[in-house]
């Protein structure tokens, strides 16, 4: 089959993580590519032998692209994603998908209204060790569902400027946050309440707890931060019968399953720590190849429903993306 066509809008950190995976696997190629650095997104272009392109708008016109791959600043999802849909062509956009609920809304109104593919990259639910987890959930291994924690302390402030930049709707929620949220959401369904607090520094969450409560009373706690390493990156979910655990969980090739002291089973999928691009990015070329309108792995629901969880904690815990650019 012929590789599939992508367009990237964004060439920063990210973008060339993904660009060198899907590369490498030999199913994809990029043709083209836009980011407002221009001397970057030649420098991108060379590297993966695709055309930079001065604007988006000349971008979304090409005719050699089969979807549009949306991997800028969180700001800017919004913007970059209504262009591409209005321009008639299907789009893979990074986490967390928009800024606000409302903004996805629209998204899926045009989306729907034009009839084109439109699905988050949120490589966790493309992963199989994530769909193993929801396996074992959903199949009872562990007895009826008691409480669930999560931890995300990762310093990562200084990942890219965007992460602590208030224009770039920058802070933990949207950047690391959204990944326990996601995992539990799509776990347990839609919280039937949210008690949530934070720490706020110059106009960005930096940290912030969480308490979800569920059906059947299942409560998930949540932990994030972007300026400390307290807890790493952990789940456990206990149920009556035993738990499930999983160490960086968000992106892990790796879970377990205990019952009682002797009963362990491992999952683990590839030899690799963490899960690659690739399976998000194969599933989402065949989903469009299929003629589908939306992922089987993240229905655009699913990330309608986490923006309003992040809706709902923002209002709490007082956080305002103000004069975003």
């Amino acid at each position: 089959m012929d590789k599939f066509r992508w367009c990237f809008i964004g060439t920063g950190r990210l973008a060339n993580q993904v660009a060198k995976q899907i590369l490498d696997s030999g199913n994809h190629e990029i043709t083209v590519c836009f980011s407002r650095n221009e001397e970057r997104c030649k420098e991108f272009a060379k590297q993966y032998h695709a055309r930079s392109c001065v604007s988006s708008e000349e971008a979304l016109r090409s005719g050699d692209i089969d979807a549009v791959y949306i991997v800028t600043p969180h700001n800017a999802h919004f913007r970059y994603a209504k262009q591409a849909l209005e321009a008639g062509k299907p789009v893979f956009c990074e986490k967390a998908f928009t800024v606000s609920a409302w903004e996805t809304e629209e998204l899926i109104r045009i989306a729907r209204q034009n009839r084109l593919y439109l699905a988050e990259a949120m490589w966790t639910w493309f992963s199989p060790c994530a769909n193993q987890v929801k396996k074992w959930i959903d199949e009872k291994q562990i007895g009826e569902i008691r409480n669930a924690s999560f931890t995300y302390h990762m310093k990562s402030i200084g990942y890219a400027p965007r992460v602590s930049d208030p224009k770039r709707a920058g802070g933990a929620l949207l950047d690391i946050t959204v990944y326990p949220i996601t995992y539990a959401y799509r776990l347990f369904g839609y919280p039937k309440k949210i008690e949530s607090n934070a720490v706020l520094k110059n106009g960005i969450d930096v940290s912030e707890e969480i308490v979800m409560t569920f059906e059947k009373g299942i409560k998930t706690t949540i932990s994030a931060s972007i300026v400390d390493m307290k807890g790493l990156e952990k789940m456990k979910i206990s149920g009556s019968e035993g738990s499930i655990s999983s160490s960086f969980y968000h992106a892990s090739t790796k879970a377990i399953l205990r019952k009682g002291l002797l009963d362990r089973q491992t999952y683990k999928s590839g030899n690799q720590l963490f899960n690659s691009y690739v399976d998000e990015f194969d599933t989402v070329a065949s989903e469009i190849r299929e003629g589908l309108l939306e992922s089987r792995m993240v229905p655009l629901g699913s990330t309608l429903d986490v923006m309003r969880i992040m809706d709902e904690i923002r209002k709490q815990i007082g956080l305002e993306y103000n004069d975003l650019e």
